[in-house]
């Protein structure tokens, strides 16, 4: 093994490798007490103990080694929405008036070019603090903010999913575009974005009440004409929400057939929250193979309901975490985590340390389609990694000198860790953020 482009890091290191819901929670992920991360030209070349890859590798090669931390995959955030990094926070509401009071004035200075690039710049410098190395993004409907995400992205080498909202009415003027407008500033980014380093766009339709049966037509017509494009949008969150879209599609059989009339269901589709759907939406969104967004702290802040995390086991619906910042109260996927673990709490349901590392790694990347790039260590995959820290706070040392397993001490990091636990965080293999 030459040493040229080769980077190898030491500690404890922990990675998913399969849905614990379908080959139980010892068979899902592989753990290495003392390991190597072996790195070569930004692709994981393997991972495994140290004792056993040691002798392989080159005698004059530097090793950095991280002690009382865990070393794994880069978190993967589902849902996500740059321009609300500003209203994280604000006094809760339900999910209309969130949208009235808070977002869509917030989203109106995004007309600005320059703060567009300013909060885009702050939005990532979180996620990389908070250990996400990959997302799925909204934007606002300013075909500017879309652009100033891309470079912000493509600046840090991140693999990131984005696109402009597509909203043509029930929003203010201000914050409107048209059927044909939304088109046509779709297809100029997908132009210009979609594949390019680690890009990818999404066709965003903010919700179905946002878009007029012309708009979510065009939609339709861009996955068409875009293979391998994204579908990314809202889904049954909120009750109110539920009723607005049978008043307004009349003639639909739910929520879901809204969206499945306009051809946007597929394995690129993305739905946020479904928290609200029946079993029957549920076996069409297996059948289309497409995917959930799971947003705890969102769901809660607002007040939205608890997410059936087993309906989407029991159907095969692939499901990744979600901050749903700035519904979301919290950049942190272990927060998230958190707050998923007690959701299921409430409805009886177990989630285990391994289900929720799978959440939010290879099962993001798959519900994403990536895969086959990011969310674990096997050969050939993007070295896109985290390293946390065992003594992040008082209490989480205190805490972890008591764990005896590897199940023990994920789960207290995912119970009380948050950004300060994120000790450094890799982007292909470099490091993009160090704490202090």
């Amino acid at each position: 093994m030459s040493g040229q482009n080769l980077k190898v890091y030491r500690g404890e290191i922990l990675h998913s490798l399969n849905d614990p819901a379908q080959v139980g929670d010892q068979q899902s992920f592989e753990y290495f007490p003392d390991g190597l991360l072996v790195v070569k030209d930004g692709l994981v070349e393997s991972a495994g103990p140290y004792q056993k890859l040691l002798p392989d590798l080159p005698e004059q090669v530097n090793i950095e080694h991280h002690q009382d931390s865990l070393i794994m995959p880069g978190f993967v955030d589902c849902h996500i929405h740059y321009p609300q990094t500003q209203i994280v926070g604000a006094y809760g509401e339900q999910l209309i008036e969130w949208l009235n009071n808070y977002t869509f004035p917030m989203e109106s200075e995004f007309s600005s070019p320059d703060n567009s690039r300013a909060v885009a710049d702050i939005f990532i410098d979180e996620l990389l603090r908070n250990g996400t190395t990959a997302a799925l993004v909204m934007a606002t409907v300013h075909k500017q903010s879309a652009e100033a995400f891309f470079r912000a992205a493509s600046n840090r080498r991140m693999r990131m999913i984005c696109g402009k909202i597509m909203m043509d009415r029930n929003a203010p003027d201000y914050l409107t575009d048209t059927a044909e407008s939304g088109y046509e500033d779709s297809a100029e980014l997908i132009g210009r974005w979609h594949g390019k380093d680690r890009l990818s766009y999404a066709i965003t339709p903010r919700f179905a009440p946002t878009s007029s049966e012309d708009q979510l037509k065009k939609a339709g017509q861009l996955l068409r004409e875009h293979p391998g494009v994204y579908m990314h949008t809202h889904l049954a969150e909120n009750l109110e929400e539920i009723k607005w879209v049978k008043e307004l599609f009349p003639r639909a059989s739910g929520y879901l057939d809204v969206y499945d009339h306009y051809g946007l269901l597929g394995k690129r589709s993305i739905f946020a929250h479904c928290i609200h759907l029946n079993d029957h939406e549920f076996e069409l969104l297996h059948k289309t193979g497409s995917g959930i967004a799971f947003c705890p702290t969102s769901n809660l802040f607002l007040g939205s309901g608890l997410f059936p995390l087993s309906k989407t086991e029991n159907k095969k619906v692939n499901t990744g975490l979600a901050t749903d910042i700035g519904g979301g109260t919290s950049f942190s996927l272990l927060q998230t985590i958190n707050e998923a673990y007690k959701i299921q709490q409430l409805q009886k349901h177990r989630l285990s340390p391994f289900k929720s590392l799978y959440l939010a790694t290879l099962g993001g990347a798959r519900t994403l389609g990536i895969d086959k790039t990011i969310g674990n260590f096997e050969p050939g995959k993007e070295a896109d990694f985290i390293v946390l820290d065992y003594r992040a706070t008082p209490l989480l040392d205190l805490r972890l000198q008591r764990c005896t397993t590897i199940a023990d001490k994920f789960f207290a990091l995912t119970i009380l860790g948050d950004d300060r636990a994120v000790k450094a965080t890799y982007i292909l293999g470099k490091e993009a953020y160090r704490k202090g």
